[in-house]
């Protein structure tokens, strides 16, 4: 048998490139090795967006659609609902019982989640507690190994945590201690050299038309240093050479040609960067638009693997409650 995944989005808004080179390209390598789970996290978007959560299934649809663009396939992963699978919330009831809180307000994403996000009223008990809703997603399946960030770690090593405790206080080895496939996640920021993210409006969406993605290209952040066009330049720290590394490889060494010789302006550089964008998105571009004209397709796959993730999760549940001695 093959070992299993989890791993997840929040549907809080439309993915970008940072998606597809951070997540989606792993997932599709993935999918072909192992059993994959993957999530829509509904719930979790709930935690930030709980005061207008109205696009949440919007967005859960749209973000879907993007995946199947990428190459996940439907007949190889089960892609589901968080929230269509009531296990995840039993499962997490159960875990918020044993969870000391000392073990959440450490969280280092917690902390920096409250000093970043400003838009947002996020000192709320779901919020503190979404940690334990993420292992209770991550143990409900049994998975074996969930892809993750270096930056992630704490939040997998808390769920190994939970899974220590669960399995000390009841007896019992029903849950594994899943292992981090660490992915190598390229260097990718956004237009204006920050992290790539809606928040501050610097992302190159994968729903973005051509021209779109031509516009916000040519307005993107180069290096800081060459002023006119026959001053040298430095591509170790333009983020336009940094895009080039991600998506023309081949071309790396011309581009630093281009740059620390002069040869080529950063006006230039940016078009024939915007150019090899829509070149290698077009594949992506075709597929989005076929499967935005069938959504009920997409709410198909979604209840299909909605039903069969939850033949898994029933299963776990089961074996918890017979655990812990409370099945009447």
């Amino acid at each position: 048998m093959r070992k299993r995944i989890l791993s997840g989005m929040r549907p809080t808004g439309r993915l970008h490139l940072g998606h597809l080179v951070g997540a989606l390209d792993n997932w599709m390598k993935l999918q072909e090795e192992y059993e994959c789970f993957f999530m829509v996290a509904d719930w979790h978007a709930l935690m930030s967006e709980y005061e207008d959560p109205a696009s949440i299934a919007e967005y859960a649809i749209d973000n879907v659609i993007d995946w199947l663009s990428a190459g996940i396939d439907p007949e190889k992963s089960t892609i589901f609902m968080q929230s269509e699978v009531p296990q995840h919330l039993d499962l997490n009831m159960i875990f918020s019982c044993f969870v000391p809180l000392g073990w959440l307000e450490r969280c280092p994403t917690y902390k920096e989640q409250l000093r970043e996000i400003k838009t947002r009223n996020l000192h709320t008990y779901a919020f503190l507690g979404y940690p334990v809703l993420q292992a209770a997603d991550i143990l409900l399946y049994k998975a074996d190994k969930v892809p993750v960030g270096e930056d992630q770690l704490p939040h997998l090593e808390l769920t190994r945590q939970i899974s220590r405790r669960f399995n000390g206080l009841y007896k019992c080895g029903i849950f594994p201690e899943p292992e981090a496939i660490l992915t190598k996640t390229p260097r990718l920021l956004g237009l204006d050299g920050r992290k790539m993210s809606k928040s501050y409006n610097n992302t190159v969406d994968l729903s973005d038309s051509a021209e779109t993605l031509k516009n916000k290209i040519s307005g993107m952040f180069t290096d800081p240093q060459r002023i006119k066009l026959s001053d040298p330049g430095h591509p170790d720290v333009c983020n336009v050479h940094a895009y080039y590394a991600v998506f023309a490889p081949e071309m790396k060494q011309e581009v630093d040609d281009w740059c620390r010789n002069a040869r080529k302006g950063c006006t230039e550089c940016k078009k024939i960067l915007a150019e090899k964008l829509v070149l290698k998105l077009a594949p992506f571009h075709k597929k989005r638009t076929q499967f935005l004209k069938d959504k009920p397709k997409i709410k198909k796959i979604l209840k299909a693997g909605s039903e069969k993730a939850g033949v898994a999760a029933a299963r776990t549940v089961d074996a918890v409650k017979s655990a812990m001695k409370i099945r009447i």
